[in-house]
């Protein structure tokens, strides 16, 4: 694998393509990149966090955390990565659909409605279309078999 120094965000709603300049990558291999942030404009639910992105599998897992580092909710992007071994980077183009999952349990799917706008405004095409529902649905299988802990670990190994 390339070593990633660099990591950008594309967002299809609102178009956006960002250099996340300030995150910290904290450890990287074939499988996963592993960083930790400060929110990027200012929020009062949460502050900061930390992610797991599973370059394989199309999703990246996040731990929002409150200005008290008390857990907010675990926060999961249906996403597609593209490694760019030239620049040393990794693009991660958010495909809309989320899951989260709050500390009593509670899962919560959202923005399944942006992804269908995207898909008929033309923002995403039949592919990523299809890998994106592919993505969630393993997601919620892992989620709803109580396997979701095996994701987790891989952040609450490093202390984060």
């Amino acid at each position: 694998m390339i070593q990633i120094s660099k990591i950008y965000r594309r967002k299809l709603i609102p178009s956006e393509y960002l250099l996340l300049k300030d995150d910290i990558i904290i450890t990287q291999n074939d499988e996963v990149l592993i960083t930790k942030w400060d929110t990027l404009h200012p929020k009062t639910a949460f502050t900061h966090g930390c992610s797991c992105y599973f370059l394989k599998e199309g999703f990246k897992v996040s731990k929002f955390y409150r200005a008290d580092n008390s857990l907010l909710y675990w926060y999961c992007d249906i996403a597609e990565f593209t490694c760019n071994p030239e620049e040393q980077s990794l693009s991660m183009t958010d495909l809309l659909a989320d899951v989260i999952i709050y500390p009593d349990g509670k899962v919560k799917i959202a923005d399944l409605d942006e992804l269908a706008d995207a898909l008929e405004q033309n923002l995403i095409t039949a592919e990523q279309m299809t890998f994106c529902l592919r993505s969630l649905n393993h997601l919620l299988l892992l989620i709803y078999q109580n396997q979701f802990g095996s994701l987790q670990r891989i952040l609450d190994s490093l202390g984060l």
